[in-house]
């Protein structure tokens, strides 16, 4: 099937299952003692391969742990294989130790679920390398290796997609009222074709950093987009990559932009809003080709959009500048600082909308990358060390309560030996990606505190715990990154105070 990497989390019902894989010949197979930190592993070392990737499971709950990986591969269309091990099928509703119903436990992510018991006919029939897959393989305590000689592989081979590009070509109809471009993630082969697209549109474009041309497409990037497509909504909104992050995406759902032509083109198929809107399913550049997008005619600023740009960036840099230990402002500097590395992951959810809005603009940071399939906040500090595994000075930003979720995830680095890594926590004591909601702001300090997870931890004594090297930033003027040959933890302060200031003189710039 073309698996090259396994992801093993052993316990005594795999044994066969793994005895047999460390006998075959040109694998590579980690190790990982939790499953769900190892599916995410696995979702990362995909990012990387771009092949598919398994992950190996014990009985029982185990199984369970992979689902939230499973969840984002299904949504950012990643062929993760999971290969659990049962007790034999009789053991069923019996409640016996470790014994659990495993067939369909994890539903509609996967796009087929194998149970597998005795004499193994055909596998992995009609699986497209898309989307997850589950093979459930029951297994008696006396079994010592597993024999696959016979095994029959289903039809697996992938087709191309057909692609219909004429609704592409038609959006470009009746544009007297303005279009926006919206550039989600983009896969790596993707990113050049797009932007000679985008450059020869001239049309306004918000590009998230994981699209990897927010800094390359220059004038044409909206600053404080949000706001600027809120006060001037185009006619029309093309969508090119993964669901963008930023809010006017949501916004498009509200009733007063139902009339809004939205146009997704996805390699997932998914549309990514909650409402009527078209969506051409394939690889990115075949649907430019196939639209012959090199041919496109320009299209330019109907709406004026871009001639405040300018402007709007002048006010935010004095905002970042008045308040420079806010926690906008210290994004800001770490950007720059970041610029010196080699790839950088940004982890859900307020880094990664706060790196769009602030970070700098002026140097390329073209490899960058995010688990946004279902915007969840588990599994990123594996995600990051599987995709960026053997890699030098390659950076990550994580919130604090995304950091406490995988707190399990440094083991994955001990025979990594990449030098100059960099993990950026921003700690502001919880989810603050919360504060700013209307309804949140008229609760009461005690309610805040529990809708944002108040806490106070600091991650010093973690870093120890893994033997990294540990800086706390308070400050703006304390923070100076320099990678050494362990990892560093930076862990980012920021001023509450300033940081509630600068959100308010944010809200009010024209």
């Amino acid at each position: 099937m073309g698996i090259r990497e396994y992801v093993v989390c052993s316990g005594a019902r795999n044994l066969a299952l793994i005895d047999s894989l460390l006998q075959c010949e040109d694998v590579v197979v980690w190790s990982h003692f939790e499953e769900r930190a190892a599916a995410f592993y696995a979702l990362g070392r995909m990012m990387d391969t771009r092949e598919p990737c398994a992950i190996i499971t014990t009985s029982g709950t185990a199984v369970a742990e992979v689902l939230p990986a499973v969840i984002e591969c299904h949504y950012q269309a990643r062929p993760l294989v999971v290969i659990s091990a049962d007790r034999p099928s009789s053991f069923r509703g019996s409640g016996a130790p470790q014994a659990i119903e495993q067939v369909g436990i994890l539903g509609n992510f996967v796009e087929g679920s194998e149970d597998v018991e005795g004499q193994v006919g055909e596998l992995f029939n009609g699986w497209s390398k898309r989307k997850p897959w589950h093979l459930n393989v029951c297994l008696d305590e006396s079994a010592e290796t597993v024999v696959t000689e016979d095994l029959v592989v289903g039809d697996w081979k992938v087709a191309k997609e057909k692609l219909d590009v004429s609704t592409f070509v038609r959006f470009f109809d009746e544009v007297w009222q303005g279009v926006v471009v919206m550039v989600g993630g983009l896969e790596p082969e993707d990113r050049g074709e797009v932007m000679h697209f985008l450059k020869t549109l001239k049309v306004p474009v918000v590009a998230d950093a994981t699209s990897g041309l927010r800094e390359l497409l220059g004038d044409l990037c909206l600053v404080n987009p949000d706001k600027v497509l809120r006060e001037n909504t185009p006619a029309k909104i093309l969508r090119i990559g993964e669901v963008p992050v930023g809010r006017f995406w949501r916004d498009l759902e509200s009733p007063e932009m139902a009339k809004v032509e939205v146009l997704s083109i996805s390699r997932t198929g998914f549309s990514g809003l909650a409402r009527e809107s078209q969506v051409i399913k394939g690889e990115i550049s075949r649907v430019l080709n196939g639209a012959a997008a090199s041919e496109f005619a320009e299209v330019g600023d109907v709406l004026d959009i871009l001639k405040g740009n300018g402007r709007r960036a002048s006010q935010l840099d004095e905002l970042l500048e008045a308040y420079p230990d806010s926690e906008p402002s210290l994004v800001r500097l770490l950007s720059l600082y970041s610029t010196v590395g080699e790839s950088l992951y940004l982890g859900n959810s307020l880094p990664i909308r706060e790196w769009g809005e602030f970070a700098q603009r002026d140097l390329p940071q073209e490899i960058v990358r995010a688990n946004r399939g279902a915007n969840g906040i588990d599994g990123q500090l594996a995600t990051w060390a599987g995709w960026t595994h053997g890699i030098d000075d390659a950076w990550v930003l994580l919130g604090d309560l995304t950091t406490l979720y995988d707190l399990s995830a440094p083991i994955l680095f001990q025979d990594c030996e990449a030098q100059g890594r960099v993990i950026a926590v921003m700690n502001n004591g919880g989810g603050r990606i919360f504060d700013r909601l209307p309804r949140v702001k008229a609760m009461g300090e005690a309610q805040r505190g529990i809708i944002a997870n108040e806490h106070a931890f600091n991650f010093e004594s973690w870093a120890t715990m893994w033997g990294w090297d540990y800086q706390r930033v308070d400050n703006a003027d304390e923070l100076e990154i320099e990678g050494g040959e362990v990892p560093l933890v930076v862990e980012i302060v920021p001023c509450e105070k300033q940081t509630a200031d600068f959100w308010e003189a944010y809200a009010k710039l024209k």
